[in-house]
């Protein structure tokens, strides 16, 4: 099966329906809930897709998606030597994509899905959009 790092804005797409990238975000999602794909995040990703739910939701509701969404995706763990190789890497411009790149390097990711590729072009994981990744399996 192929394992598949997903980055935030793609998980904020589906949990806030934001549009125009809800649908293809929600075809992704589905494949994981198939088991047809691996999805994965950061940690850091859950801290993030929490404060972008609470502008919109309360903390109940909020924790509520958070826990529907853990039963779809495995979530890396941001540690000691992630936050390391980010802090002393150069390739990246920001240190956020620096630490979503490094946890899904240490945790052999096979590519990375992002709406954002122009932060991703120096990296050696495959990086594409949901929409390009559905069309490459379809």
């Amino acid at each position: 099966m192929k394992k598949v790092f997903v980055d935030t804005n793609i998980v904020i797409d589906l949990l806030s329906r934001r549009e125009p990238f809800f649908e293809e975000a929600a075809i992704l999602f589905s494949l994981a809930d198939k088991k047809q794909i691996e999805l994965t995040v950061s940690s850091l990703t859950i801290a993030n897709t929490s404060y972008a739910l609470l502008r919109q939701l309360d903390s109940i509701n909020a924790k509520s998606i958070l826990r529907k969404l853990r039963l779809i995706v495995n979530i890396l763990p941001l540690d000691d030597k992630i936050i390391g190789l980010a802090l002393n890497d150069n390739t990246f411009s920001d240190f956020e994509d620096e630490l979503q790149y490094f946890s899904a390097i240490e945790n052999e990711q096979e590519l990375i899905i992002t709406r954002n590729l122009k932060d991703f072009k120096n990296s050696k994981l495959p990086a594409m959009t949901a929409k390009q990744f559905i069309e490459t399996i379809e």
